[in-house]
């Protein structure tokens, strides 16, 4: 809940949130006992700090003053960062925000799963500025300022972010948020544009605009102009995704490559990819690698989407398997197969939690019914918990698990060991969204025949 902001106080900070951050823990009782998370403060640093929302268990808390400074924290590159959501991190050394998430993932791998890798994998780690590939940018027009806004929400509020530029946005978009403002503040609309779909891809960039109410000619005009002044896809989305379409069709295809695997997928703006593609091409590469898998293998990938890791394991192994549970993923993965010119690839549509806890029933579906030598998963946050039992059951001799999550990663992890009998191998970060809290990781399984 909000509340009004309360007295300057001091404090040591203790640790990182899980949202970036500073945890400081000042008190025994009172209003003041209660843990604030102060944002852009680092471990270890002394700081001044205001209470400005107040919750049950914790405070969010604004810096005031650096007191004593983290040999970490350095100048952050974007001239936004204290007022922008879109970053967390920026005021923390690279190197030492790689450590700091690699220090969560074994405090939860410790604490919840009581399991730790016999081996750690080193962190994958990739360009730190101008890679976010995929993003939602709010729009707020605001009459008394007579503008425009696009870009992330403010930090500790809902309200659009007042910014020109964004230093992670990959190329042309992050220069592109003053003229995309200036050209909305143009449109008859510009009250009815709540929001943009960004996605970059390795030729081509591409807009999807909410949109509330039917633009103008005038307006399809001026956007048209910004599309080719630019060189952009612009689509408009007035309901939901079956509503997208592009402003000037046909739209070229969006793609990006896995060039050490001669694979190339097609997406569409609004499909689910991974948000930096030179990590996505390194956590294809390292999944492979580590999965091993041989000419007579047999692969099962679990939350599928496109096919990014599907296509790539289907170069090694005898068969893949690919299960998704959205149609649309799962045709734009069927197309990919047959323009990549894959054949020892299946690809199927199922709710993999009610598939999970139908298995070991008369109704098993087919795919699941198989014998696999290979799993990999990689689900949403929330994890894979119900679909433990079925890998259990399937029993391959390699499992890879992709999270971006770590508490539901070591959750999952703690019941394959501990109720299934799998041995935690490898685990390790990958630096999928550097300058924010958000932890990605990679861990490797292996189970007795």
């Amino acid at each position: 809940m909000s509340g009004p902001s309360g007295a300057v106080e001091e404090g040591t900070v203790a640790a990182l949130s899980h949202e970036g951050a500073g945890v400081v823990h000042t008190g025994t009782d009172g209003p003041s006992a209660k843990t604030a998370f102060v944002a852009g403060a680092l471990p270890g640093e002394a700081v001044r700090f205001r209470r400005r929302r107040r919750h049950r268990q914790y405070d969010e808390a604004e810096l005031e003053e650096v007191l004593v400074a983290s040999a970490a924290r350095v100048a952050p590159r974007c001239p936004h960062f204290t007022l922008c959501g879109g970053c967390a991190l920026q005021h923390m050394e690279p190197a030492a925000q790689l450590a700091a998430k690699q220090r969560q993932l074994a405090d939860a791998l410790e604490r919840v799963a009581r399991a730790m890798p016999q081996q750690w994998l080193p962190a994958l780690a990739g360009p730190h500025w101008q890679y976010r590939r995929r993003a939602r940018l709010g729009i707020k027009y605001v009459p008394r300022k007579g503008r425009v806004l696009v870009g992330f929400r403010e930090r500790l509020s809902s309200l659009v972010a007042d910014i020109d530029s964004c230093e992670i946005l990959a190329p042309p978009l992050g220069a592109l948020l003053a003229p995309l403002a200036a050209l909305i503040m143009q449109l008859s609309i510009r009250d009815r544009l709540p929001q943009i779909e960004v996605a970059v891809a390795d030729e081509a960039a591409a807009l999807v605009l909410r949109v509330l109410a039917p633009p103008t000619a005038a307006d399809i005009e001026r956007l048209r102009e910004f599309e080719q002044t630019h060189a952009l896809q612009l689509y408009l989305q007035t309901g939901g995704l079956d509503s997208i379409q592009p402003l000037t069709p046909p739209a070229a295809p969006l793609r990006y490559a896995l060039p050490g695997f001669e694979v190339a997928l097609e997406f569409l703006p609004t499909d689910f990819i991974q948000v930096n593609g030179a990590i996505n091409r390194a956590l294809v590469a390292r999944a492979v690698e580590l999965l091993a898998p041989e000419a007579d293998s047999s692969v099962l990938d679990l939350f599928c989407g496109l096919g990014n890791f599907t296509l790539a394991l289907a170069r090694r192994a005898a068969h893949v398997v690919g299960v998704e549970g959205e149609a649309g993923l799962v045709q734009r993965a069927r197309a990919n197969a047959g323009r990549n010119g894959i054949t020892n690839v299946d690809f199927v549509q199922a709710n993999l939690v009610l598939a999970g806890t139908a298995a070991g029933a008369s109704g098993v579906p087919p795919w699941l019914a198989r014998s696999y030598s290979h799993v990999l998963l990689d689900p949403p946050r929330i994890g894979a918990r119900e679909l433990l039992p079925a890998i259990a059951r399937l029993r391959p001799g390699k499992l890879l698990y992709v999270s971006c999550h770590p508490g539901s990663l070591a959750r999952d992890i703690g019941e394959l060991v501990h109720q299934y009998g799998f041995t935690l191998r490898q685990a390790g970060v990958v630096d999928m969204f550097p300058h924010t809290a958000h932890v990605e990781s990679i861990a490797l399984l292996t189970a007795e025949a």
